[in-house]
């Protein structure tokens, strides 16, 4: 079962996820897609991703502007679980953006 990680670790892990940052016992990251088609797409792929790893980031979805919030709610904090779907957050984003 996951851990969560301590001060140190999620400082760690953010110095690698450049574009997210620590919001209470959450990581968190807004992105601004080119359309609101665009943002549903990453919203879609993320979705699946996130069913295949049964681990699952809290989404916001404002027309063009996505917020995505990464916790590991039964352990009430951050875990590597969060840290890697925010790794594969930016990676669809960042593939959907070209």
């Amino acid at each position: 079962m996951a851990e969560l990680l301590n001060e140190d670790q999620i400082t760690e892990a953010l110095n690698n996820l450049s574009q997210w940052h620590q919001d209470g016992a959450q990581l968190a990251r807004t992105v601004e897609m080119a359309s609101f088609p665009q943002a549903i797409q990453a919203v879609n792929r993320i979705a699946e991703i996130a069913e295949q790893e049964n681990h699952h980031p809290d989404i916001d979805v404002r027309w063009r502007k996505l917020t995505f919030y990464c916790a590991t709610h039964s352990k009430g904090g951050i875990t590597e679980a969060d840290v890697s779907m925010a790794r594969e957050i930016d990676s669809v984003v960042d593939a959907l953006r070209g």
